[in-house]
């Protein structure tokens, strides 16, 4: 049984999803996952004193991890998490860019501009329901991520997130107040606050199932369509094109890519 663990980072503009895939006999599980906010005025000492907390709160230790893999879309924290994670696990990520093998050709004319996590999620979406694909991700932005029937990351679309959104519009309405984004009892709001969720989930699920009616139209193939972020579960429960939700859709995505580019060993890790 081997005893290799990985640990997968996804830095977002507004949460840090990372988790521990535990590889018993091949065959890996991701067994611990934690959430935390992006902080990016945070040092790399705070990081390893927060992370080094998680761990122990779920019986887990550093000293298990023997490889890391990291996504940003944040590059003043990539610095940050390299220093964090050479202090906690003896070697720096392995960081998801310009140079990474994907197994997935990328039809964007500036493969550069695209977003990592959205090259992660494009691969995720492959592995578990083939192409073509069109991966929702409902983030900081909500964002459509589309691979066609050969396998080619051919680009997508990319909205404000929902929470993005709501805090726009109070910003810019006196008379308007935050809620929670919560199915309401009718789509004819019969009060302020139910006229806002209206909006907020009716509106953003009605968006979803036309932009996916307009991708499939210019892939000219029934794409599948996966959903990840955590709103998703909620709004794909008032779509009609979101057939399956994953939580962890970036996390698995990144560890697929750490298959595709395991580094070679030099030796064995010393324990701290």
């Amino acid at each position: 049984m081997s005893d290799a663990v990985l640990l997968a980072v996804d830095v977002g503009n507004t949460h840090v999803l990372f988790g521990l895939f535990d590889d018993a006999d091949g065959a890996a599980q991701l067994s611990q996952h934690w959430r935390i906010a992006t902080r990016r005025e945070q040092t790399s000492d705070e990081l390893g004193i927060l992370v080094r907390a998680l761990f122990d709160q779920s019986g887990r230790a550093t000293r298990e991890v023997s490889d890391v893999i990291l996504s940003t879309v944040v590059p003043p924290l990539l610095p940050i998490w390299e220093r964090a994670c050479a202090k906690l696990f003896g070697q720096p990520p392995l960081v998801v860019g310009p140079g990474i093998k994907t197994g997935m050709p990328i039809r964007y004319e500036n493969p550069r501009e695209v977003g990592a996590d959205r090259i992660v999620n494009a691969v995720a979406a492959v592995e578990l329901v083939g192409a073509p694909v069109i991966a929702v991700d409902f983030g900081t932005a909500t964002t459509f991520d589309c691979v066609s029937d050969r396998g080619e990351y051919l680009g997508g679309a990319i909205f404000p997130g929902i929470h993005v959104a709501m805090e726009a519009l109070f910003d810019r309405a006196s008379m308007l107040h935050r809620v929670e984004i919560a199915r309401p009892r009718s789509v004819i709001g019969r009060t302020t606050t139910e006229s806002l969720q209206s909006g907020l989930l009716f509106g953003y699920a009605g968006m979803v199932d036309a932009m996916v009616g307009r991708i499939r139209a210019e892939l000219g193939a029934a794409a599948r369509v996966i959903a990840t972020g955590g709103l998703a579960q909620l709004i794909a429960s008032e779509t009609a094109s979101i057939e399956r939700v994953e939580p962890f859709l970036t996390l698995e995505g990144l560890r697929l890519l750490f298959q595709k580019n395991r580094p070679e060993r030099e030796g064995p890790r010393k324990e701290k």
